[in-house]
């Protein structure tokens, strides 16, 4: 299994409107970086889902439910999406500040690449993030 991170504005799209939805698919991606991490997302592999720029922190755990297909919101074959379910909701979110806080966490993409809107998470930074979030 795979690990990742996603961000969404909460006023474009939170996670409770995601929970309320039970799926939905991650569109919009419009950088190659992203759209190759997109593309080696595994139907099982998890998400933290992290709220940008309100919040700043990581909210939830989504479960990509659906591997790559062709964006509907445009027809240039260069662009996909992926579909996700909600999978946990974190009691305890984890804030940006808490995460560059950790030394542990220091080559985290979420601190190095900040722009970067579909982002690998490795196995252990996974690990020290659900300790941070007490799960």
């Amino acid at each position: 299994m795979n690990y990742w991170l996603i961000k969404s504005e909460p006023f474009k799209y939170s996670w409770d409107q995601f929970e309320k939805d039970k799926q939905t698919f991650w569109d919009g991606v419009r950088n190659y970086q992203a759209r190759n991490n997109l593309k080696a997302m595994k139907k099982g592999d998890l998400a933290f889902w992290y709220h940008s720029n309100e919040g700043m922190e990581i909210v939830g755990i989504a479960k990509v439910a659906k591997e790559f297909y062709q964006d509907p919101s445009t027809d240039d074959p260069a662009w996909v999406v992926v579909d996700f379910k909600p999978h946990k909701k974190l009691q305890k979110p984890v804030s940006l500040a808490t995460v560059k806080a950790d030394k542990r966490l220091a080559n985290m993409a979420l601190v190095r690449l900040g722009r970067l809107s579909v982002q690998p998470v490795t196995p252990e930074e996974w690990a020290i993030v659900m300790e941070l979030a007490e799960v």
